[in-house]
């Protein structure tokens, strides 16, 4: 089957005909070629113990049909401990180019018993294959959850990350993108989930700085917000959710994961974002902006995620926090985001083109 559209939420398959695992991904272009990594969840089924099976990366001329270029970083499958073993809680690689080292640079974070943790893996190509140059690092001494990579124009590097049911951290990378320098801000601090920002998705446009964050509720969907600010440190302008028109306040089932500039487009970028239970209207009821369904949202997320609301979080509002899922059959919601003077938006498309932006 051959793609001539990006169609959200529905299933997309790669050039083999097999189902695209590329969760928590993101996208860097080398040439004219574009590479989507992610988590590989092939084998992560309820009740299976397995996390991932490793990093998997396909290859892309038009950003509809995806080559399988295989697991660029495979499973530790021999060592439990390490935090490339598929039962470790191993999310979101995100991969940077080092001009100065002309090194690919991959983070991921680990769930670890003990804590969040960082491992750092370095390349020569996008491909592989990857080195472990720093394993299980505390950066800055915090548990670091959810993250975003950043490389800024003069080649400095930023490492936008939660510290875990704390607050949101933007700290300086070192020189070859391995480590953080020790210089930090904090940002959109909260007293604990669901309101703590995770999942940052940066992006830069017109001068301006953006992230795109969600609430803390596990696997289930919550409202994004977004923020803008004139530095990579800040201060934050909280500029509301970039999903107007999902009335059941869920980003529309789903987590931006990371921000795309088209490198060929003018104005064209696109969030990422993984429908991660594709089949929650059979688990809540309900319905969300794209005709899918959601009881839980209506109600709950109109009164706890509310900025008019004085919420206190009582225990039974508290959200499953189960993260025992079939992720092996999550699905992607991908869209172009609109502006409207500062502000991001997020419009439900149930099928849009490339061709169509300049």
């Amino acid at each position: 089957m051959r793609y001539h559209s990006i169609r959200p939420g529905q299933v997309w398959l790669d050039t083999e005909g097999k189902r695209i695992q590329a969760h928590g991904g993101s996208i860097i272009t080398v040439g004219d070629t574009f590479y989507w990594y992610g988590e590989n969840k092939e084998k992560t089924k309820a009740g299976s113990g397995i996390w991932h099976w490793g990093v998997r990366c396909y290859a892309s001329k038009d950003l509809y049909n995806w080559e399988d270029k295989g697991v660029i970083i495979p499973p530790d499958v021999d060592d439990i401990d390490s935090p490339l073993h598929p039962t470790q809680y191993m999310d979101r690689p995100h991969i940077i180019f080092s001009q100065s080292t002309q090194k690919f640079v991959c983070w991921i974070k680990v769930m670890r018993q003990e804590g969040q943790k960082s491992t750092i893996l370095t390349a020569d190509h996008i491909l592989g294959p990857y080195t472990v140059v720093r394993k299980d690092i505390r950066p800055l001494n915090m548990g670091a959850g959810d993250f975003d990579l950043v490389v800024a124009q003069d080649g400095k590097a930023y490492y936008y990350f939660e510290r875990v049911h704390s607050e949101l951290i933007c700290a300086d990378l070192t020189d070859d993108y391995t480590d953080v320098t020790g210089y930090y801000s904090t940002h959109f601090p909260n007293l604990q989930p669901p309101y703590v920002r995770e999942a940052p998705a940066y992006f830069n446009r017109k001068g301006l700085h953006y992230l795109f964050t969600s609430g803390t509720t596990g696997y289930h969907p919550n409202p994004s917000q977004v923020a803008c600010a004139k530095t990579f440190h800040g201060p934050w302008e909280v500029l509301g959710d970039p999903h107007p028109d999902d009335r059941s306040r869920t980003s529309y089932n789903s987590q931006i994961t990371s921000v795309f500039k088209h490198p060929f487009k003018k104005d064209l970028y696109i969030a990422l974002a993984d429908r991660w239970i594709p089949n929650l209207p059979e688990l809540v009821g309900d319905r969300f902006a794209d005709g899918t369904q959601s009881r839980i949202a209506a109600d709950l997320y109109k009164s706890i995620f509310d900025p008019e609301i004085d919420y206190v979080l009582k225990e039974e509002d508290k959200l499953p926090v189960s993260l025992d899922f079939d992720t092996c059959h999550s699905n992607y919601v991908w869209l172009p985001v609109r502006f409207d003077g500062n502000m991001a938006y997020l419009d439900w498309k149930e099928e849009w083109n490339i061709e169509d932006y300049e």
